[in-house]
């Protein structure tokens, strides 16, 4: 391929490796109190745990879905921002590490009912539910094969991670050969692999928490839910980087307006799954369904559902349909933290109203998110730090340097 006519240096700038020393030191010290909790209070600790697991691999795996995406579509609006979500996407390797203390939990026979002795689990409707249908228990919802299909969850993440890495890498080398073929061949069936993949995860992760509760849509709310962490995390980086170049020149206002569009399109995914959840679930009037309306209704869990129909949906809506607002990334990015914190409160009223019948946050739910996500963002920013911010040789980096240098 050849090389651009205009050459600038497409190095993250320093401030990229010191944040990724300072977020990691302050991982390790949160680490530190996290740890403490384990000892403390174990089961505080590992639904904190799994609250911080879910909300952090959302971004990694939400990032490594829109790289995909923009295979398929083209844009430079996706290439801008490639190697802000390839670092996320990259980071999959140290949570498969990270998934460990789950599987400590269930091996200790915390957190998830259906790992229990029948004894020890204190509600009746749980311990009925699984004393009737023991072939359950036995056959899926147990330590063996919630280890096999996280070990096949995180293969299938991490050699799509490997490919799209090895190749987007290629476009770094003047003799880059053109990998648009490669990329979409790929593309394609990832992204089916992925949508199979996270929702058997969000089954066995999450939804087993309840074993009593089935619904046929709830992994594609986890879906949209990452998708949309992942493009306000992009936003909340590229917020960062446009202070110093060569982001400050790469980022237009139309590639800004695309992903602001993004925002939307995931934010209105996201309600309308959630409300198609609801609807279906309260047209059925199934006592089998029902309970988790039940437990997030009640005790004053439905303040945060409450909070998550008002402040997740409905003014980041209103807001993100003015078109002046989408195209100014420094506005933009505070709507976008905003929606990443909502995104952890979404999680947290799906996953704590099982572990307590009234309104809840615990240190362990703060503490043990902010550990997991300074380490993991040390990570990232590490990751972000060992390649250029756009592969200059690649045949769709013309999209965003051809416009930047006339």
């Amino acid at each position: 391929m050849i090389a651009p006519a205009i050459q600038i240096d497409l190095s993250p700038p320093p401030i990229v490796k010191t944040l990724a020393q300072r977020l990691m030191i302050a991982g390790i010290a949160l680490a530190i109190v996290a740890i403490a909790f384990a000892f403390w209070r174990p089961d505080e600790f590992y639904r904190g745990y799994l609250l911080a697991f879910m909300d952090w691999l959302g971004v990694a795996l939400g990032s490594m879905a829109i790289i995909m995406i923009r295979h398929l579509t083209g844009g430079g609006w996706g290439v801008v921002i490639r190697r802000i979500q390839g670092a996320a996407m990259r980071t999959l390797p140290v949570l498969t590490v990270l998934f460990i203390p789950i599987i400590i939990a269930v091996a200790q026979g915390r957190v998830y009912p259906w790992a229990m002795p029948l004894s020890s689990i204190t509600d009746d409707h749980i311990r009925e539910h699984l004393t009737k249908h023991s072939f359950v228990k036995a056959d899926y919802l147990n330590l063996h094969g919630f280890i096999i299909r996280a070990i096949i969850y995180f293969a299938i993440w991490n050699v799509l991670s490997f490919l799209l890495t090895k190749w987007s890498h290629e476009g770094d080398s003047p003799s880059a050969p053109d990998n648009t073929q490669r990329f979409k061949a790929v593309s394609g069936p990832g992204l089916t692999l992925y949508a199979l993949t996270i929702s058997f995860a969000a089954i066995d992760w999450v939804m087993s928490l309840d074993p009593t509760w089935i619904s046929t849509i709830f992994g594609l709310i986890i879906l949209i839910g990452e998708l949309l962490s992942a493009i306000c995390f992009a936003v909340f980086v590229e917020s960062i980087l446009y202070r110093y170049k060569p982001m400050s020149e790469l980022l237009k206002p139309d590639f800004v307006h695309d992903h602001g569009k993004w925002m939307l399109t995931f934010t209105m995914v996201w309600a309308y799954f959630s409300f198609s959840q609801w609807l279906i679930i309260w047209a059925g009037n199934l006592p089998s369904e029902i309970t988790f309306y039940l437990k997030r209704l009640n005790g004053g869990w439905g303040w945060i559902g409450l909070i998550l129909a008002l402040l997740g949906f409905a003014v980041p809506f209103a807001i993100l349909l003015s078109r002046p607002f989408k195209r100014n990334i420094r506005k933009l990015v505070w709507l976008a933290i905003w929606i990443l914190c909502i995104r952890w409160l979404d999680l947290l009223w799906i996953i704590e109203p099982n572990f307590s019948a009234t309104l809840r946050i615990t240190l362990a739910d703060i503490v043990v998110t902010a550990a997991v996500g300074c380490l993991w963002l040390g990570f990232y920013f590490r990751n972000l730090a060992s390649l250029p911010l756009l592969p200059a040789y690649d045949a769709s980096a013309s999209e965003v340097l051809e416009p930047t240098h006339g």
